[in-house]
């Protein structure tokens, strides 16, 4: 049985893409996830769930696929882009894992983190486990002052009007148990970037156990950053809803 199902929305990501998906083989073969070849039950599985991306990053998933086996690299596309919330959602309802892990695919959440988060999440047996930018030994790297701003600022008022119970509400790499990430996406209405809010938001108003680890944010390396202005908006928007319905 598959213990862990990675979930790596792209979009525009031919050149991270590689890069990210050896990074995690590498640290978590580190740790004794090697599997016996053709053994299909596999501890761990990345399902790439690729929106149309005009950059041919499909293309570059079929050949990782064919490099690591179909039992290692799912590829779940979609034809066109249609928000990160609903790349969740098709993602898990292929996901074989008792576990799920979500992060971005640009290199701006290092796959060396995910032993931490396994281990922290079997320590008191969480519900979710989430990275932090914002508590202890965490940080951004990468970013310009009016970025860290703009950060600061979305998640203090978030804090300050939602109350989640997680000093990170905007950060997207996470670990959940795979029911409870079905609960949860049953419940949220949100898509794109407020997605991940809803999620602790609703997680915490749930009364579930959600624990955090300290990560380093690293601007991506390789491609545009997908915040713009139109994000922005959106998540002003989605804070005020989920300030008047949670």
């Amino acid at each position: 049985m598959v213990k862990y199902s990675i979930l790596l929305p792209t979009y525009n990501e031919r050149d991270n893409l590689p890069l990210v998906v050896w990074l995690i083989h590498k640290y978590l073969h580190a740790e004794g996830f090697e599997f016996a070849a053709g053994d299909l039950d596999v501890s761990f599985e990345i399902l790439i769930i690729d929106d149309g991306s005009p950059d041919g990053t499909l293309e570059v998933a079929k050949e990782l696929q064919k490099l690591y086996g179909k039992e290692r690299i799912v590829l779940l596309p979609r034809e066109k882009k249609l928000g990160l919330g609903t790349a969740y959602i098709h993602g898990l309802k292929h996901a074989k894992g008792n576990y799920v892990i979500i992060m971005d695919a640009d290199l701006s959440h290092h796959p060396k983190f995910i032993m931490e988060f396994i281990e922290k999440q079997k320590e008191q047996d969480y519900d979710i486990v989430t990275g932090s930018r914002y508590i202890e030994r965490g940080g951004v790297y990468g970013w310009d002052l009016r970025r860290k701003v703009v950060s600061r600022g979305a998640n203090f008022l978030a804090q300050l009007l939602l109350r989640p119970g997680a000093s990170d509400l905007t950060g997207s790499f996470r670990l959940y148990k795979k029911e409870v990430l079905e609960q949860l996406v049953q419940s949220c209405i949100s898509k794109g970037y407020v997605f991940q809010m809803e999620m602790l938001v609703r997680a915490n108003r749930a009364g579930m156990r959600v624990a955090e680890v300290p990560i380093t944010f690293v601007d991506r390396l390789y491609g545009q950053s997908k915040l713009g202005g139109t994000e922005i908006v959106s998540y002003a928007k989605g804070l005020l809803q989920l300030f008047c319905t949670t």
